[in-house]
């Protein structure tokens, strides 16, 4: 609750307060000069009366008049706010390829932990949003379940890793599992981005199949190609001394087979990264495609309050009177 006042200009007329104290006080002074007396021994035992001790009633109880009907005029009001917000929520898939070709060099330090990274910022940015994290490679399970715990999100991410699963390239099962994840969610947005650097080489479904249960569904599907042109650095393990060197990897994305995938749902849309700046502008372009819809309803109260103010100054003054006329009258 706020508390304003309609006309301010008008506590102006509270230094009228600090006036009327100064005059007061400089009367009273005036009106009390001190007499010497030879002796006022025999004085002492007569203490104040009552009436001598409330002498500076009235004139604090006009003060208080005027401070009250200089606020009341003020128009003091009270100003109730309330917003209701709505939010549209929106549940997302991360299938994400841990297959062996994602630990090329093209990105720094890998495209896994390149992709990783920048899943990271995207999770982080949609704190209002249910996400889920898919792996696959020649297999694929679900890493993170639909959840709305951030923190679950972000640790379950940092602890994947190639090489748990069988290797290869099932892109349609890595889907299909998406789609499991996503299928009967109630939001009003489903959407599962998809992100893979080669062919599709595993798997018992098939990539243009999962594609259209997508469609029936009612899920977006954005899918994004990573990897360099050309060939790419790949870290290879010399079984025999155990030395790691790099060897040159052409870069096989099947883009036809992932355009087709995506452009299968309504609105989907394929991307390529060629770099981790360019996945991070992809992730960037779909956070903005696929932001959270708010409505927001603001109500405002206003209630004037004048109304004690100006009961207590037209109080004090009244009272002051009859003290006057009555109490204090000489």
């Amino acid at each position: 609750m706020n508390f304003t006042f309609a006309n301010p200009w008008m506590l102006l007329g509270l230094v009228l307060v600090p006036l009327m104290v100064g005059w007061y006080w400089w009367r009273y002074r005036k009106q009390n000069s001190s007499i010497v007396f030879p002796g006022v021994s025999d004085f002492q035992q007569y203490g104040k009366t009552l009436r001598q001790r409330l002498r500076h009633l009235p004139f604090a109880l006009r003060v208080l008049a005027v401070a009250a009907l200089v606020v009341a005029l003020a128009r003091p009001q009270s100003k109730l706010s309330r917003q209701e917000m709505k939010v549209e929520g929106i549940d997302v898939v991360l299938a994400l390829d841990v297959s062996g070709s994602m630990l090329a060099e093209d990105f720094s330090p890998n495209r896994l932990e390149a992709a990783k990274k920048v899943a990271s910022n995207f999770i982080a940015g949609r704190k209002d949003d249910r996400m889920s994290i898919v792996v696959f490679s020649g297999e694929a399970y679900t890493q993170v379940p639909l959840t709305i715990d951030h923190q679950v999100l972000q640790n379950q991410l940092m602890n994947i890793k190639s090489g748990i699963i069988k290797d290869g390239t099932a892109m349609g099962d890595g889907l299909a599992t998406a789609i499991n994840r996503i299928k009967d969610s109630k939001a009003k947005s489903k959407v599962i981005i998809l992100l893979s650097d080669g062919v599709n080489n595993m798997g018992s479904v098939d990539p243009m199949s999962a594609a259209e249960i997508c469609a029936l569904y009612g899920i977006r599907l954005y899918t994004i190609g990573i990897g360099s042109r050309g060939d790419a650095p790949y870290p290879v393990r010399d079984p025999y001394t155990g030395r790691v060197h790099r060897q040159r990897i052409p870069v096989e994305i099947d883009e036809a087979l992932m355009k087709q995938m995506s452009s299968a749902t309504e609105d989907g849309q394929y991307f390529r990264s060629t770099n981790k700046k360019s996945l991070q502008e992809i992730f960037d372009q779909i956070d903005k495609m696929e932001k959270t819809k708010i409505d927001v309803t603001q109500y405002q109260q206003t209630k004037d309050e004048y109304l004690p103010f100006l009961l207590l100054g037209l109080l004090s003054f009244a009272l002051e009177v009859l003290l006057q006329l009555l109490y204090f009258k000489r």
